[in-house]
């Protein structure tokens, strides 16, 4: 166990800090040099790393040799499965992009070949260890169906279809909750511990990030604000492209506030991320706004502010998970068997 755990702390540090010598490890791990010098051996013949050259090289002298993770030993993809359009990224362990791809859909869209199109396009060949798509609707946290909220070409099997099709582990989540995972990783969110996303785009939902943890609820239905009705009107109604298409910032966020008050009223996450097209188009203008009128309905101090994950945060955060999945499997290989 001691093994296992020492060898994940320096695969941290390597994808943390990318290449280091034996000395810096011990200096970040606090081990011994036998035990770093064990680790590096056992690492090397995993096939997890290798020696990427030395340190000062430009000068005379004794170098210590570098080592880095073998960022081709396992490569994953992220899915963002639109209601016109799938997009694709592929990467390798260490996070580098390896291949991407984007692949309209058709009126009455075949999604399974789809998706397996658009992934099989990105990767170029590369066997993928992981594929994680997220879309749109309730994705169930233990069997992984699908209501695929509306999606042309639905079907609740998507995920197990997709799995025979690609014949890798494909893992399907709510778009919104990856969503989360960027903005919690990369985003307006990192660094807090809770804190609500409310999606505004071709859809409107919420994630929740609770003591540091997404949380789906018990059929995968947590945050679905779009449901909830106002004055008669369904929220995502409200905030639908066409419908605030013309409208100045303060009737957007008179409308957006709505759907912030109920999460702050119920949840209290502190903080809200105005997500999609709309947040980030509104930027830091239209959260003020909405903070604004928030701070005169509710008491519980929350701070607003716009999306700060750079591209497509689905797709980010979708990538995000493969790598965290497949790390956790590829790494757990140098365990003793024993113990994995």
């Amino acid at each position: 166990m001691a093994r296992a755990i020492n060898d994940r702390l320096a695969l941290d540090l390597l994808l943390e800090r990318g290449p280091l010598t034996a000395p810096q490890l011990r200096t970040l791990t606090g081990l011994s040099r036998p035990t770093v010098s064990d680790l590096i051996e056992r690492l090397r013949a995993d096939g997890l790393i290798e020696a990427t050259g030395e340190t000062g090289e430009d000068r005379r002298g004794p170098n210590a040799r570098l080592y880095g993770l073998v960022a081709g030993r396992a490569h994953v993809a992220g899915v963002d499965l639109r209601r016109d359009a799938v997009h694709v990224a592929v990467a390798d362990i260490a996070g580098n992009q390896a291949g991407a791809a984007t692949r309209p859909l058709p009126p009455e869209p075949d999604l399974v070949e789809q998706v397996a199109g658009a992934v099989a396009e990105a990767a170029g060949g590369l066997v993928l260890h992981t594929v994680v798509l997220g879309a749109p609707g309730l994705v169930h946290p233990r069997t992984g169906l699908s209501t695929c909220g509306g999606l042309p070409g639905a079907r609740p099997d998507l995920l197990h279809a997709l799995r025979d099709r690609l014949g890798v582990r494909v893992v399907m989540e709510n778009e919104v909750n990856l969503a989360a995972i960027a903005e919690h990783r990369d985003g307006a969110a990192a660094g807090r511990d809770d804190f609500a996303l409310l999606w505004l785009d071709d859809g409107v939902g919420a994630a929740i990030v609770l003591d540091g943890r997404l949380r789906r609820g018990a059929s995968g239905g947590a945050g679905e604000v779009g449901l909830l009705r106002f004055q008669g009107t369904d929220f995502c109604r409200l905030l639908e492209p066409g419908g605030i298409r013309g409208l100045g910032g303060d009737r957007i966020a008179g409308r957006i506030v709505e759907g912030v008050f109920a999460l702050v009223a119920v949840l209290d996450p502190g903080l809200v991320v105005l997500g999609g097209t709309t947040g980030r188009e509104g930027g830091d203008h239209l959260a003020a706004l909405v903070a604004e009128r928030l701070a005169g309905l509710s008491p519980a101090p929350t701070e607003v502010c716009a999306t700060a994950v750079e591209g497509d945060a689905i797709l980010r955060g979708a990538v995000l998970t493969a790598l965290d999945l497949t790390r956790d499997s590829v790494f757990m290989q140098s365990r003793p068997k024993a113990l994995a």
